[in-house]
């Protein structure tokens, strides 16, 4: 345990789904002691793909007990952090509040996550990563032209959103109160943080270069330049030549002779360019377009499968992807110099390090 830039930095995670633990997993492969407190009477093996869940240890407790209780509590006494992602009130009822809990650790960084906010008119209600993202606008601009939006997995909400912004959070709290400051509470939603990773859009929005339409866009597969594009072999291949260089490069090794291909920002032109740089991408597979365009300032790359990306060569190279217990999965990030992180352990099962976590806590 205990390696990486955040090594000697104590939180605690109340169990829960989705964002919750990735932003637990987050900071244990940074050097966090991450404790996991688990509901007590639940029954779980750790589970080597449950990759979530690795590099944090597990005590069980039932926070309806006042002992257990208790116990958590002097846990948290001794964190720098908490993570908690349940509705507004559920802690409160627990008798661990904001509150409470800041009372007995006036340093702790108190981090909340959920979809709506600790406030707001559908705080109380229950909600998934569509439905947070899908009040944003990031929802309504993703899809095709003339069908629906489009669901891009759960990662800009429960990830993006959630996860990422409560970890900034969390580490801004912890470096404030080291600087001299005060513990406090983190209300991080995932509309909110959604929202944010929004605001580049909104002021091309705001400065007319975007639109509501979809695929009408720069970034939004609009662009004949900027897209994805079916091959010869049913496989596909991105393409995102935005810079004049780069388009000229692909003008030239697409042997794109069609001088229509020269009015690259006539947006008036990007469909009819994007059905015939449709039939040229065609005519190859991707394994062609590759020797032809990988590695050169197109800004290309083959798309590949979840399968095919752990044995990518940049991803080898880069050791992008790691095998424990024959599981692959993606390793820590980002990459330090210095104190590099690390995964600090495999997924826990329910109370497996009970005994051990309250010696280390000097908890009796």
């Amino acid at each position: 345990m205990a390696r990486g830039p955040l090594s000697g930095v104590k939180i605690v995670e109340f169990a829960g789904i989705g964002p919750g633990p990735f932003c637990g997993m987050l900071l244990s492969d940074l050097g966090a002691d991450v404790v996991r407190i688990d509901r007590a009477g639940k029954s779980r093996p750790g589970m080597p793909a449950d990759v979530m869940s690795r590099g944090r240890r597990s005590i069980a407790l039932n926070l309806k007990d006042e002992g257990d209780r208790e116990t958590a509590l002097k846990l948290l006494e001794k964190a720098d952090g908490l993570i908690e992602g349940f509705r507004p009130g559920v802690m409160e009822r627990n008798g661990l509040g904001p509150d409470t809990v800041l009372a007995r650790n006036p340093k702790l960084v108190y981090g909340r996550m959920t979809g709506w906010g600790q406030h707001g008119a559908l705080s109380h209600s229950a909600g998934h990563d569509l439905n947070y993202i899908a009040i944003t606008g990031a929802l309504h601009a993703m899809g095709d032209k003339d069908g629906r939006p489009r669901p891009p997995l759960n990662l800009i909400g429960d990830y993006g959103g959630g996860a990422l912004y409560l970890a900034m959070g969390l580490l801004a709290g912890i470096l404030n109160v080291k600087n001299g400051g005060e513990g406090q509470v983190i209300d991080c939603a995932m509309s909110d943080g959604a929202a944010s990773l929004a605001t580049m859009f909104y002021g091309m929005r705001a400065m007319g270069m975007w639109t509501d339409e979809r695929e009408a866009n720069l970034l939004d597969g609009g662009a004949h330049f900027y897209d994805t594009y079916e091959c010869a072999d049913a496989k596909w291949v991105s393409i995102g030549s935005i810079e004049p260089q780069f388009y000229a490069l692909l003008i030239e090794k697409a042997g794109l002779a069609d001088p229509a291909f020269q009015n690259q920002m006539d947006r008036a032109q990007w469909p009819d360019l994007k059905q015939k740089l449709m039939v040229v991408i065609k005519t190859k597979t991707r394994d062609e377009w590759c020797e032809i365009m990988e590695g050169t300032d197109i800004c290309f790359a083959p798309v590949l499968s979840m399968s095919e990306a752990p044995n990518y060569k940049h991803n080898v190279d880069r050791e992008t992807f790691v095998e424990i217990d024959g599981v692959v999965q993606p390793a820590p990030a980002p990459r330090f110099t210095k104190t590099p992180g690390a995964i600090q352990g495999k997924p826990a099962g329910i109370g497996e390090h009970q005994d051990e976590i309250l010696k280390d806590w000097d908890i009796s």
